[in-house]
């Protein structure tokens, strides 16, 4: 007698795997499946190799334990079947000939079923998540950054430290990916909160004041320290010093590839470190007609404010009493669920929506005097007979022409001149805050002095848009406002100075500059002049 070579398990080949071990998704059941590889995927972190069936269905949660233990073995059978579990004969409790003749298994996970489940938690993960505006983010990137200029400092004296290149690079990548996709997933999260899906309006409104606080800081934080870190990418990539960081990282990086690998490794470690690079500067920097992701999450952040603000106006109304399709939609749909039969739910139905058999003829004395001078025959068809003469009135709205006379026209001229009151009084304040901070040609940002609430707003708008701007290599940037009303030109300085704006709401400081503001809605003649 010859022994057979087994059968490999097709399942543990290297060939493309087949997607059954995520077949009892979509099968009846599906939440017992889903308990029962969690039992396997706990017990592989406790270094557990094997199962039995007794031990899966003591592991099992009380609320999710079936009280048949045979749910459990039929469970683990269809599992092996689709090729997330492998079953092998259990002969470790065999002592009489009998046994070997009894179903008896025991159960492991393989490794199409281990990546199913790894695959399955991300997707809970990614579907949990809400995201954060991480503002210590943003300081640690700093912090990063300058450590890798000092770093870069180096090579004046000879080759930076690989060891300490690597480490801070990783770090500063690290912390930017999830920087940048906390933010992502906050302002998805953020745009469900304003569509109201699944938001209670007690919750809500206690939310608002909150939220509305954390974007302002975030916003504030993301203007300042973003064109901190412009400028240090900036200054690294000047004469190439980053491209020497990255490399060294590479090269460390590639030390611990496989023999196989190894002459390509270096190349394909830098290649990554670079294009990492690329996507942090893209992040804080705009360059060639492209805006940076910080501006754009900057304006979408701005923009979730007034959307907030939107959806609180919405509720007061709905709060108020005024008229709301929705609440009465459901309010109806109430009325016909407790409607006590069908002939009730008939009539509640054509009073609601007024669907009343059609009366296309209105008979009055007039249409009686009128047959009987000239009588039809009810045998007369429609086509032969004498047409009835419509209003066209009746036609266009359904509804007979008003007799008598016709409505007063409402004067609505006090009303008009209210709000032409208002806008020209915000336009007054608007102007009056363009020719406060006009400048004279070029002065510092400490010798702007005192700013009223509407010109500081102005101001950080425009100081938020040239820092957006500010590109690396150079120490001067230009922006204009978004309505094109007002020009800025800020130019960075040497010498260490702290500018500090006072405003009724607080003191302003950041890094001294130079500055000229410019106010485009003025004539030519009349800058001039000034």
């Amino acid at each position: 007698m010859t022994s057979q070579p087994a059968a490999p398990d097709p399942v543990e080949s290297t060939e493309p795997a087949s997607y059954a071990p995520f077949a009892h998704l979509t099968v009846p059941n599906t939440a017992l499946y889903r308990q029962v590889m969690g039992v396997f995927m706990a017990a592989k972190e406790r270094f557990a190799v094997h199962l039995r069936p007794e031990e899966v269905h003591a592991a099992l949660a009380r609320e999710h334990r079936p009280t048949d233990p045979d749910t459990v073995v039929k469970a683990l059978d269809s599992l092996v079947e689709w090729g997330n579990l492998r079953a092998d004969p259990d002969t470790s409790r065999v002592t009489a000939v009998e046994d070997f003749y009894r179903k008896r298994f025991i159960y492991q996970l393989t490794r199409a079923g281990e990546a199913a489940e790894q695959a399955l938690s991300a997707y809970d993960e990614a579907l949990g998540r809400r995201g954060a505006l991480q503002a210590v983010a943003l300081h640690d990137i700093v912090t990063q950054l300058r450590a890798l200029l000092v770093l870069a400092a180096e090579q004046e004296d000879g080759e930076p430290d690989a060891a300490k290149a690597h480490l801070a690079l990783s770090a500063l990548t690290s912390r930017f990916e999830a920087l940048a996709e906390n933010a992502r997933a906050f302002m998805g999260s953020l745009q469900r909160t304003i569509d109201l899906h699944g938001v209670e309006v007690e919750v809500f409104l206690a939310y608002k004041d909150r939220l509305i606080q954390y974007l302002e800081r975030f916003i504030q934080d993301l203007i300042t320290l973003g064109g901190r870190i412009a400028r240090l990418i900036g200054e690294l990539e000047e004469q190439g010093r980053v491209g020497v960081l990255l490399r060294l990282a590479a090269a460390r990086e590639a030390g611990d590839a496989a023999p196989d690998e190894a002459e390509t490794a270096e190349a394909r470690a830098h290649e990554r470190w670079a294009a990492k690079w690329e996507g942090l500067a893209a992040w804080f920097v705009s360059a060639d007609g492209r805006e940076s992701q910080a501006r754009l999450l900057r304006g979408r952040a701005l923009g979730a404010i007034p959307q907030l603000l939107a959806v609180v106006r919405q509720l007061n109304e709905r709060r108020a009493g005024r008229s709301d399709r929705s609440a009465d939609f459901r309010t109806l749909a109430r009325w016909f669920a407790e409607a006590p039969d069908d002939e009730a739910r008939h009539r509640l139905w054509r009073a609601a929506f007024g669907l009343y058999p059609a009366r296309h003829l209105t008979v009055d004395a007039d249409t009686l005097a009128e047959r009987a001078a000239r009588p039809v025959a009810a045998s007369i068809p429609w086509a032969e007979a004498e047409p009835l003469r419509i209003s066209p009135q009746l036609r266009r709205t359904g509804s007979y022409e008003r007799r008598g006379k016709p409505r007063r026209v409402q004067d609505r001229s006090e009303q008009r001149r209210r709000l032409a009151e208002i806008a020209a009084q915000q336009a007054e304040e608007t102007a009056a805050a363009r020719a406060r901070l006009a400048t004279d040609g070029t002065t510092r940002l400490s010798e702007l002095g005192e700013l009223d609430p509407v010109a500081f707003r102005l101001f950080l708008g425009l100081l938020g848009d040239a820092l957006a701007t500010w590109r690396p290599g150079v120490t001067t940037t230009e922006a204009t406002s978004n309505d094109g009303t007002m020009a800025i030109r800020l130019t960075a300085l040497n010498d260490g100075t702290t500018a500090e704006i006072r405003t009724p709401g607080g003191v302003f400081r950041g890094p001294d500059h130079t500055v000229a503001i410019i106010d485009l809605s003025m004539s030519t003649a009349v800058r001039e002049a000034r």
